[in-house]
């Protein structure tokens, strides 16, 4: 008997093993495990820092809510500059890798975790993520999340929080926009860029002054007053229009253009850097580049500052929310954007819609400026079929 159950035994290790190996290998020929058979999910993984190579579509354990935590089942992605910057490992204290990048996105609530009031199975929301966003299913706190309001399709959703909060911010919180006064905004046809110059025209008699690239000229020429190309000396241009300059400088830029920037405000004007794209000048991270950029900034001198009658700041709404503990603030400004967005005051700027399999396609367009507003990575698309 005891013979007998060891090679019962015997057998039935072998066929496990048979088993196993047979479905490793229908599951390689096939790419990617059935979803019935596991809790998988497709998600975007970055597996090292540096180029576009570096990204690729991977199957991961799919997240579980804890507590505090709603499950959403992602519908789309926001894709920011910082998104490239990560990528190459260009920010202060970069997460190890690999990791799933993005912190916004839009879907429908699956699952709640303990002690979650306010959200129920099935709602429509868009929300921030502390990185995990491009998959198709993630986990975030219930503060970070928020409803979408009925006539806001979900590539709008997920093209909403990072550049209006942004924009609104800036412009209220830190600069004190009021009636009558001027704002220089970089990369004007962008999603912040386009972002600003609607929450500006939400006040009477407010001057915009932009910069981009020649070729959005026609597309953006009705969002902003003045339109200036990102190539020519824009500062003696607002100057021949405005003499004494502007109230507010919104720079994504940093390099030469912290110094322009301070040049232009006019007493009781606020610099606000909130990006440095121009260290993004390739597509993996050159110190050359970076070093160069920080040395063309402008040393501030406090005293001249005093003299001047100028401020100067900056805005990171990461920061803010995922390291300053800010939420509830951030909360209050959504409340008064989503009611801009129903009073058909404010709209996001879409520019086009990529499957997660394209997003070193899309993370290029975003590098050679080449987008009008945002790009979103569309979880349900199919990558489109290359043409002979």
């Amino acid at each position: 008997m005891a013979k007998e159950g060891a090679q019962r035994a015997e057998e039935t290790e072998q066929m496990i093993e048979k088993e196993g190996g047979k479905e490793a290998a229908e599951g390689s020929a096939a790419g990617s495990l059935r979803a019935g058979d596991t809790k998988e999910m497709r998600a975007v993984v970055l597996s090292a820092f540096g180029g576009l190579n570096k990204l690729r579509v991977s199957k991961k354990a799919m997240p579980e809510p804890q507590e505090g935590e709603l499950k959403i089942r992602v519908k789309a992605c926001g894709l920011n500059f910082i998104d490239l910057m990560v990528r190459q490992g260009n920010i202060d204290n970069p997460p190890k890798t690999p990791l799933v990048p993005g912190f916004e996105c839009s879907g429908i609530v699956e699952t709640l975790g303990d002690s979650v009031k306010g959200f129920e199975i099935g709602d429509r929301v868009m929300a921030f993520v502390n990185y995990n966003a491009w998959a198709e299913v993630v986990c975030t706190p219930v503060e970070f999340v928020y409803k979408i309001p009925d006539d806001m399709s979900f590539s709008e959703a997920a093209a909403f929080p990072m550049n209006f909060v942004t924009a609104y911010m800036m412009l209220f919180e830190v600069a004190n926009l009021r009636e009558g006064m001027s704002v220089l905004v970089h990369s004007a046809g962008g999603g912040v860029g386009q972002a600003v110059a609607q929450l500006c025209s939400t006040i009477p008699n407010v001057t915009v002054f932009g910069t981009a690239s020649s070729f959005k000229h026609e597309a953006i020429k009705d969002s902003v007053t003045h339109l200036f190309d990102r190539n020519a000396d824009y500062v003696q241009e607002v100057k021949r229009i405005s003499t004494d300059g502007v109230d507010i400088v919104l720079d994504c830029l940093c390099g030469e253009n912290t110094g322009k920037g301070l040049s232009l405000l006019k007493p009781l004007g606020t610099y606000i850097l909130y990006g440095s794209s121009n260290m993004v000048t390739g597509e993996t991270k050159s110190f050359f580049s970076f070093a160069k950029s920080w040395w063309q900034v402008e040393k501030v001198n406090p005293i001249k500052l005093y003299e001047e009658n100028k401020v100067i700041a900056g805005f990171s709404l990461l920061n803010l929310l995922f390291k300053q503990n800010r939420g509830g603030l951030i909360k209050s400004v959504m409340d008064k954007l989503l009611n801009l967005y129903n009073n058909k005051k404010i709209k996001p700027v879409v520019d086009s819609l990529w499957a997660l399999e394209e997003v070193k396609e899309a993370m290029q367009r975003i590098h050679d400026r080449g987008n009008i507003g945002k790009l979103i990575l569309d979880v349900e698309k199919a990558p489109t079929p290359l043409v002979s």
